[in-house]
């Protein structure tokens, strides 16, 4: 199997297991901490891969999202879309940050995200979320480091297997 077909079968099993971990059912007290698992991983390969993954696999996992979660068609396409492109014009800085550095800044694009979907949200008339709906992103940040460590393994295991 050659590099770019391994590369592309990696990422997308990792954007099926972060559509299947955005469909786990999680207590009423813990729901307001579920990361947007698809936005972390689409950050990964947007950092790592960015010649097989840009904004046109935003718009299509975004679509994706939709279907699969039953949302407004187009809102995750949408709100990926725009996070694709930031890290994008940003990714020469980004790539070079340490782990911790690279936390806080998916931290602050998981933050902008959640301001796109109140935009949205607003938008449509439904009115301004709960202050628990600001929670995701502190979660995003946590779970960065394992994402990357996840990621890279499976990357590191395929490149010996081939």
């Amino acid at each position: 199997m050659s590099r770019a077909r391994f590369a592309s079968s990696v990422f997308l099993l990792s954007a099926l297991l972060a559509l299947l971990l955005g469909l786990v059912a999680l207590p009423d007290w813990a729901a307001p901490l579920r990361p947007f698992w698809l936005a972390l991983v689409l950050v990964y390969w947007l950092l790592e891969a960015p010649d097989h993954v840009g904004l046109g696999a935003a718009f299509v996992l975004g679509m994706a999202a939709d279907l699969v979660f039953g949302t407004l068609l187009g809102e995750h396409a949408l709100r990926l879309l725009v996070l694709a492109f930031i890290v994008q014009r940003f990714r020469p800085r980004l790539r070079f940050f340490r782990i911790g550095q690279q936390a806080l800044a998916v931290c602050a694009l998981l933050i902008n995200d959640r301001i796109v979907s109140v935009a949205i949200r607003v938008f449509l008339g439904e009115g301004l979320p709960p202050p628990a709906f600001w929670y995701s992103p502190i979660s995003g940040l946590l779970l960065w480091p394992f994402v990357v460590i996840a990621i890279d393994l499976a990357r590191q295991r395929g490149r010996h297997a081939t």
